[in-house]
């Protein structure tokens, strides 16, 4: 992997140029052309002999071939609009036209108004995509229905990998004809059906969504049909009568050979269940806040499939909700790996385009940050520094004077002179974004992301100040409330504001739209101004400057060659403790083969580079300074509250089936103190689950009374209330287990060896229950054995520097065991080496 954190992006402008020849024989004809070098440079190419007197040609017009969305077009799309006007191609690319048709037809291109039949895209799939494709279609046609239940499948795959377009082929290989894609987030619509509608592997493929052209109605049945909505929309309820909108009744009504759930990761797994059809609810998932409860066995539809898309699915893999075989996973390492890793005698890269990422934090100066300094340590607070009162054009920062001079720090007019800056001069200060002129020339086109609406628009009102000359350059856009537009309508203000991306300058405020599911090329830069506890939200949000851009090269080697203007993209956050936070978690939770977090981390940051400014110089964080500083925040107290999770142990239906149906394991249950009753309490919560269920489902047909309603909703408590009570009985007995981490200096043994072979006695007093009978609620899946690794390995990883302290090492050359795997001793030292500067 190349160490070139700034490498410089092309400077091209594709062109699209018209010219006739001087000669009385072409006299009419227009030859329509494209070219990335200058329209002079190319047309006196083809004219490639000297003659006396003037040029044999005129130039006539000259226009860029680019979209505001960062695509381009090139003279093919052009002579396709043409012919479709019905102005005749007199041979090659000359036409019987004039320069006014010719800019006519660019325009028509340049807006989109190309038809459908004319579709351009041929790309194929990518290896990884082939994979998902098949291990997907191999567990459907091999998959037994149990009770019913039609089969469910996850892609857990990064942003950028193209899950609309493989989600279709896969529908195209089972040949399914009614596909239903629900989303959380409105704005993924123009992905599916821009894949829908321009790629030659769909044609005749129709694509219905609310208030477009095609309904269900005037659908031709004979032919495949995609339906597009979000989840609130086609599932809500109608807020006058309680049951199902009139308009969408022929969704509950079709059998669907399949329905996909985009960005999953915003519907799934909040505890807190309440009435998911919440006319407030619906208006928030518009808005682009998750909704808090879903369950795939009430819904009011009917399907033979079921296909989950996320890049961070990161608490269904936990819970249990899909097993292995259920799972296609795909991580930003491996496409960067197999990008890094691809023999190039299999033609081109198709990995190539797609950017590495650079995430660059900042420890502001002492001034800037005092202000926002919160909790127990002290730590940089980005929604305090950013937090703002007031509406619209009377927004304003709380902390203005200190948001003023960060906005002065990143284009580098405000960076106070240390004796550390001194010592090394002038040449060592960090890369500022809008300072150092190898990331001024990538960051045309940069997303802020801001705590709240406020935020966005007191950031837009600052920087149209006077002291702000630097910013004017620079069309700001505000992407927050509602007068941003409702899902995919918060998208066409931003493109249109760029107009052509490669003249043009833009910052786009955000505190949530656009931030998942939407793809905006020319965007090269994000900066996390807010505070974001889970990694899923960062990293969302952080992927959404990873969009490949390119423009065709005719002007290349080859006749297939792509310009890539975005080789790197960066991620800038001015709170380095809760960044590398994040970092540290979202690479342990992404790659599920893989035990050992050291491990884990140096994988994803191979691809990923950290790149941390100390208040005294920039350098580059491997591994181990990662999970350093990420720890630096934590206390004993924090670490022992990691065995009282409730992601530790799994209460599903599913769950709680396998458990009954194994006797052994409800015996030893029932041996524990509080479980006496274990086996009615399960029999409650699952036959009142389905009970409850069943009634939902009757509901989506019909209005319940209010006695139904009312005996519904205690049914529903009771279960919840009961299935609440085991979970809190077996995470109290998951607390007991840290016990055996005090008890042996014998650290080459995992935690799971030193309960079954050291002190299995021990273990039954503590417990109540035999190890053997442990380890089969464990591979029942009751208790999550992943999870007490990473406490395991946290907990060790605290301890050890207070021991040096000390400067006790009992533990030299022993490898160090975690919950049920092992790290070599060299693996651990190296967690623990210093990091060089």
């Amino acid at each position: 992997m190349t160490n070139d954190f700034f490498p410089r992006r092309p400077k091209v402008t594709p062109k699209i140029y018209a010219y006739e020849d001087t000669h009385p024989q072409y006299k009419g004809l227009l030859k329509v052309g494209y070219t990335t070098k200058s329209v002079q440079e190319r047309v006196a190419a083809q004219y490639p002999t000297l003659r006396p007197g003037p040029l044999p040609y005129r130039i006539v017009l000259e226009e860029d071939a680019i979209c505001n969305d960062g695509t381009t077009f090139t003279d093919h799309d052009v002579h396709r609009m043409l012919r479709i006007n019905g102005i005749k191609q007199a041979g090659g690319e000359w036409f019987r036209c004039t320069v006014e048709q010719v800019k006519a037809a660019i325009n028509a291109v340049r807006t989109g108004q190309l038809l459908e039949e004319q579709r351009s895209q041929d790309f194929g799939l990518r290896p990884e995509q082939e994979a998902a494709i098949q291990k997907t279609m191999t567990y459907f046609q091999s998959y037994r229905r149990e009770n019913g239940k039609p089969p469910h499948f996850l892609w857990n795959c990064k942003m950028r990998f193209g899950k609309t377009f493989a989600a279709y082929q896969l529908a195209k290989r089972m040949n399914w004809r009614k596909v239903l894609v629900l989303t959380f987030k409105p704005a993924v619509q123009s992905a599916w059906e821009e894949d829908l509608r321009t790629h030659v592997d769909f044609e005749g493929w129709q694509f219905i969504k609310p208030g477009g052209p095609v309904t269900w109605q005037t659908a031709d049945k004979t032919k495949p049909i995609v339906c597009f909505g979000s989840f609130q929309d086609y599932l809500g309820r109608n807020p006058s009568t309680g049951g199902i909108k009139t308009k969408n009744e022929w969704v509950h009504a079709t059998h669907w050979d399949c329905v996909i759930f985009d960005e999953y990761h915003y519907g799934a797994w909040r505890e807190k269940a309440k009435d998911l059809f919440e006319d407030d609810r619906e208006r928030r998932a518009a808005e682009g806040e998750a909704m808090d409860y879903f369950d795939e066995e009430i819904l009011p539809i009917t399907s033979d499939h079921y296909l989950y898309l996320s890049g961070t699915p990161f608490r269904a893999i936990a819970s249990g909700e899909f097993i292995e075989e259920q799972i296609y996973n795909w991580t930003y390492s491996d496409e960067q790996r197999a990008k890094a890793e691809w023999d190039d005698t299999k033609g081109l890269n198709p990995y190539a385009a797609l950017p590495r990422m650079v995430l660059m934090t900042y420890q502001l100066p002492e001034d800037i940050r005092q202000v926002a300094l919160q909790g127990e340590f002290n730590e940089f607070d980005l929604n305090v520094f950013f937090s703002a009162e007031g509406v619209g054009d009377k927004a304003k920062f709380k902390y203005e004077n200190e948001v003023q001079k960060w906005l002065d720090l990143i284009r580098g007019a405000y960076l106070p002179a240390s004796l550390d800056d001194l010592k090394l001069g002038r040449d060592r200060r960090p890369p500022l974004p809008f300072s150092d002129v190898r990331l001024l020339a990538v960051l045309s086109h940069t997303l802020w992301f801001l705590p709240s609406v406020a935020a966005c628009y007191a950031m837009r009102n600052l920087l149209a100040k006077g002291q702000n000359k630097f910013y004017h350059h620079y069309t700001v856009i505000v992407a927050a409330g509602a007068s941003a537009g409702i899902g995919p309508k918060a998208l066409p203000p931003v493109l249109e504001a760029m107009g052509n991306p490669l003249k043009t300058k833009t910052i786009t405020l955000t505190c949530g739209k656009l931030t998942t599911g939407v793809t905006v090329r020319p965007w090269s830069g994000i900066f996390m101004l807010r505070n974001t506890s889970s990694p899923e939200t960062y990293f969302q949000a952080a992927f959404r400057v990873q969009s490949p851009w390119t423009l065709t090269n005719p002007d290349g080697c080859s006749p297939n060659e792509e310009l890539i203007l975005k080789p790197e993209c960066y991620v800038f956050d001015f709170a380095p403790d809760r960044a590398l936070r994040q970092i540290a978690d979202y690479s342990t939770r992404l790659n599920v083969n893989e035990d050992d977090p050291e491990k884990k981390v140096e994988e994803f940051i191979r691809f990923l580079p950290v790149l941390a400014y100390d208040g005294s110089s920039m350098r580059q964080i491997d591994a181990a300074g990662v999970l350093e500083m990420a720890m630096s925040g934590t206390t004993a107290t924090l670490l022992a509250r990691r065995w009282e999770s409730a992601l530790l142990v799994n209460v599903d239906n599913d769950t709680l089936r396998r458990l009954m149906a194994n006797e052994q394991a409800m015996r030893a249950l029932m041996n524990i103190e509080g479980f006496r009753n274990l086996n009615q309490d399960i029999e409650t919560i699952i036959n009142k689950s389905e009970a409850v269920k069943k009634a939902k489902r009757e509901a989506n047909d019909r209005e319940l009374s209010r006695k139904e309603k009312r005996q519904l909703t205690e049914e529903e408590r009771e279960f919840k209330s009961k299935r609440k009570e085991i979970q809190e009985k077996l995470i109290k007995f998951a607390t007991r287990i840290p016990i055996f981490l005090y008890l042996t200096d014998y650290r080459e043994r995992t935690l799971r060896d030193v309960i079954t072979q050291l002190e299995p006695e021990l273990f039954k007093r503590v417990t109540g229950i035999t190890q053997q009978d442990f380890e089969l609620l464990v591979s029942l899946g009751v208790f999550n054995s992943a999870l007490m690794n990473d406490a395991v390995y946290k907990f060790k990883r605290y301890e050890d520097p207070s021991l040096a302290y000390m400067g006790i090492n009992r533990h030299e050359g022993e490898s160090v065991g975690l919950y049920d795997t092992v790290l070599r001793p060299e693996e651990y030292q190296v967690i623990h080496a210093v990091s060089p500067s």
